[in-house]
């Protein structure tokens, strides 16, 4: 039960709900359940959360992109994200700016592949470190 409500937890802090993932993993590192297998559950809900605002943010990119293209600021908004996009997916791993980003992606229709590997890459890091570090 513990790794279904870590996946959740993990799930629903990578969306639109502001918790934090992170004090849930300690807690649960914690408990005398398998560290490796919530370390899995937590990296597994968090990146399956960031695809899901990927897409997201993919479903509704045409309706986005032309209110962007209604405005001036709006095209050098969508020329800035492809040109820096994928730098900024080094920073979605953050608390508050990476969720918001990891949306961005989608609607900008950044390749899906670099920013799972990106994106995926660094919030399974992240959960690596306070799995090492706890």
């Amino acid at each position: 039960m513990i790794y279904i409500t870590l996946f959740l937890t993990s799930f629903l802090a990578a969306t639109i709900i502001p918790f934090s993932s992170e004090a849930a993993l300690i807690a649960a590192l914690n408990s005398d359940a398998n560290r490796f297998y919530l370390l899995l559950s937590a990296s597994f809900g968090n990146v399956l959360a960031i695809v899901f605002n990927y897409y997201l943010g993919y479903f509704f990119s045409k309706k986005v992109r032309k209110k962007l293209y209604r405005s001036k600021t709006g095209k050098k908004a969508y020329r800035f994200s492809h040109r820096y996009g994928y730098m900024a997916l080094f920073f979605s791993f953050l608390p508050v700016i990476g969720d918001p980003i990891t949306l961005a992606s989608g609607i900008f229709r950044l390749n899906f592949y670099i920013f799972f590997i990106i994106a995926g890459g660094l919030r399974v890091l992240r959960y690596l470190f306070i799995y090492i570090i706890s």
